[in-house]
């Protein structure tokens, strides 16, 4: 079997997992392929594309978590110290910055070697997470973005803990 055949052999294909997750919620969802599903999730901040790619060369389930916010030229070294911060505190996962575009991403992958199955509870967690980490760092980026603070400055003004919501 080639490595191809490999990537889009469906009985170790995760991607049936998370497509199942989606329709049982009723997220919008899109199949762009075999290996490759994007869904679309409402945060508070903005909506959040999800996308899981199977990876099957390397047995890896891929999750990037994009969002509508690029970062001009002018801003993305402040960006790069920003994320820099952000990443130190996460356990799981990290923010990037696709250069091409300039659009900042959380990204997390699952290894599922011989043939491990994800679960369900797998799935949902890194969705969770993603989604998670997206919100609770949104504003720091925003500062850094649009509002021209430093990565020290957005990171202080981002962080603090509250209770409940007005």
């Amino acid at each position: 079997m080639s490595l191809l055949e490999g990537a889009i052999d469906s009985k170790n294909n995760p991607l049936a997992v998370v497509e199942d997750i989606a329709a049982t919620n009723d997220w919008a969802f899109e199949r762009s392929g075999e290996d490759e599903i994007t869904i679309v999730s409402k945060g508070n901040w903005t909506d959040y594309h999800l996308t899981f790619t199977w990876m099957g060369e390397i047995d890896a389930l891929h999750l990037a978590c994009a969002f509508d916010m690029k970062i001009p030229v002018a801003r993305r070294s402040e960006a790069q110290r920003v994320i820099a911060a952000i990443n130190e505190q996460l356990w799981v996962g990290h923010f990037d910055i696709w250069t091409q575009t300039g659009t900042i991403m959380y990204r997390h992958a699952l290894v599922l070697p011989e043939g491990l199955i994800a679960s369900n509870a797998q799935c949902e967690t890194m969705m969770a997470g993603a989604i998670h980490a997206c919100e609770r760092y949104y504003p720091a980026l925003q500062f850094v973005v649009w509002a021209g603070k430093s990565a020290a400055e957005a990171m202080t003004a981002a962080m603090f803990d509250t209770e409940g919501e007005a």
